[in-house]
């Protein structure tokens, strides 16, 4: 599986704990984003991104890391097929897959830290889509298309 994660400054620690976890599973991994704290980036511009590759299907899944995740997940969700989800706890990391097929975990390393991000992923990404009844749900989220 190819997946594309990307990080603005603030999120660099918890990014780079993704990366090992993805790598440790032998998963094709992109990363975006800056190397050093000194080094600053605009989340919309790493987000914008990730959501574009995963939106035509060049990555099958995304991460995004900032602050809070909140400014990452409302860049991605302007992209038709993206499903971004903010992911805070377990619960959150499941259900977001289980019953909205999220495609773009977003996470706050201000917020969660770098191990939790890489355990709240590693949930995320174990749970299938549950599709039957949440599937209809899921395609009205893009029933209304509006321009990124």
């Amino acid at each position: 599986m190819k997946v594309i994660l990307g990080s603005d400054h603030a999120g660099i620690a918890g990014r780079k704990e993704a990366v090992r976890l993805l790598r440790e599973r032998g998963w094709e991994v992109q990363e975006l984003g800056p190397e050093g704290d000194s080094e600053k980036a605009d989340y919309p511009d790493i987000a914008h991104q990730i959501a574009q590759s995963v939106t035509s299907s060049e990555s099958e899944m995304g991460v995004l890391v900032c602050g809070t995740g909140q400014g990452m997940a409302m860049t991605a969700n302007r992209y038709r097929g993206a499903r971004a989800a903010v992911i805070t706890d377990p619960f959150t990391a499941e259900m977001s897959r289980a019953h909205n097929d999220a495609n773009i975990a977003c996470f706050g390393e201000r917020v969660v830290g770098a191990e939790t991000i890489r355990q709240l992923l590693a949930k995320f990404l174990a749970t299938p889509f549950e599709a039957g009844r949440h599937m209809a749900r899921v395609d009205k989220i893009d029933q209304v298309i509006g321009e990124a």
